[in-house]
């Protein structure tokens, strides 16, 4: 998996015109836990390899849950994908996007606030018409 997360950084190095990059994974991690540990070793990776500050990896899965919410809130479908995913994301860029929010900090709430008045039930619809693809 290392050897994906390279080639992408490399790839990322090579045309400063591509702003983000996504690391699908369909086949492994599919247990949430096992997958938090790639997150750690693909952020370790990053930091031994001086990229800290130039790019960052966010982190979607199926069963993504974030700590101290229940299993069932619609607040994990903010981080839900139809696969494990790694994406990453130029720090610069995302400092120009944040600028064009009044608000950064309120992005996140934000997003858990319209996924709850989503509802559980229809975003999990969302997600499966994702996987028919």
């Amino acid at each position: 998996m290392l050897s994906l997360l390279q080639a992408e950084i490399e790839h990322l190095n090579q045309h400063s015109k591509t702003e983000t990059t996504l690391i699908v994974l369909t086949n492994g991690f599919n247990h949430f836990f096992d997958y938090l540990d790639l997150v750690d070793v693909a952020q370790q990776w990053l930091e031994e390899n001086d990229y800290v500050g130039i790019y960052q990896i966010a982190s979607f899965h199926p069963e993504y849950v974030f700590e101290g919410e229940s299993i069932d809130s619609a607040a994990n479908y903010t981080n839900r994908s139809p696969h494990p995913t790694l994406h990453l994301l130029r720090e610069q860029s995302l400092e120009r996007a944040i600028k064009s929010y009044k608000h950064p900090e309120q992005i996140p709430e934000n997003n858990i606030d319209k996924a709850h008045s989503m509802g559980k039930a229809e975003l999990k619809v969302l997600l499966a018409s994702c996987m028919k693809i």
